[in-house]
């Protein structure tokens, strides 16, 4: 994950090891809290905006129970290769979240987990999930909390930057930017979007071992491709005397990381 759409293009390896990688570790235990934020029932169209390789999309459909649609819309187009190959009941399509390629009002339900953050332009594409929404219909976004929320990231960072150099710390950093609460309420409104809900929730990025976690943060994302394998492995060895005091030999890693989830219904001047 990184700030813009440019830099966010992956092999397909990539997007293989971001599934493998990234969504057990973290993605997975965040889909069922976006998909009951939104109250997702049987019946429902449900559009999931920048799916990546669709875990949200695949716990959408799996609430539908056969009944409804889901569709996956990502930009990259590795992350659907690998979508399709996990799930060929959902239709995927490649777009941008800034032009939808969806009929006005077309979905019940439109979901963005973890994503929002990194588009070039959020309020225009909060405007694009309100279009497509039925008026009575919801959009709901996940979204990480705050830099200073997250407690377990500075020793990673301080390992990153010392060997990766700041540049490397700010493709992770970039998680954060739209953490305050505040600020997101203003873009929701400016989108014509009404907040209904917002709950601030603590999961877990979770990995057998140190040297697991720091694999998966480094390989799901471009960062593999801009550092040298001899910086790389400093990292990783450094980051296990850094990250030591989050292992448990009876758990393995787990780090603490805070999202907000929220909820909206369309206002009253979308058009």
């Amino acid at each position: 994950m990184v700030s813009s759409v440019e830099n966010f293009q992956l092999s397909v390896a990539a997007a293989e090891a971001y599934e493998a990688g990234f969504v057990p570790a973290l993605f997975a235990d965040w889909a069922p809290a976006i998909v009951d934020a939104a109250e997702v029932r049987p019946g429902q169209t449900v559009l999931d905006v920048a799916c990546g390789t669709g875990v949200v999309a695949r716990e959408a459909a799996d609430r539908l129970q056969g009944r409804g649609r889901v569709v996956g819309l990502d930009l990259n187009e590795a992350m659907l290769v690998v979508a399709r190959r996990l799930r060929s009941d959902i239709q995927w399509i490649q777009g941008d979240v800034g032009a939808l390629p969806v009929g006005d009002e077309a979905f019940d339900v439109v979901l963005c987990q973890a994503a929002l953050m990194f588009f070039p332009d959020p309020a225009r594409a909060l405007r694009e999930m309100a279009r497509v929404t039925k008026p009575d219909g919801t959009v709901a976004v996940q979204v990480w909390a705050s830099r200073e929320s997250q407690t377990g990231f500075k020793p990673f960072y301080e390992v990153v930057a010392r060997h990766a150099g700041p540049d490397a710390v700010d493709l992770i950093g970039s998680y954060w930017t739209l953490g305050d609460l505040d600020k997101l309420t203003e873009l929701f409104a400016a989108a014509g979007l009404e907040i209904t809900s917002t709950r601030t929730r603590t999961g877990a990025i979770k990995a057998p071992s140190i040297d697991q976690y720091v694999t998966t943060e480094i390989e799901s994302t471009p960062l593999v491709e801009r550092i040298s394998d001899d910086v790389y492995q400093r990292i990783r060895a450094d980051a296990r005397d850094a990250l030591r005091p989050l292992y448990r030999e009876s758990g393995g890693f787990r780090m603490p990381i805070v999202g907000h989830l929220l909820t909206a219904a369309r206002g009253s001047q979308i058009g």
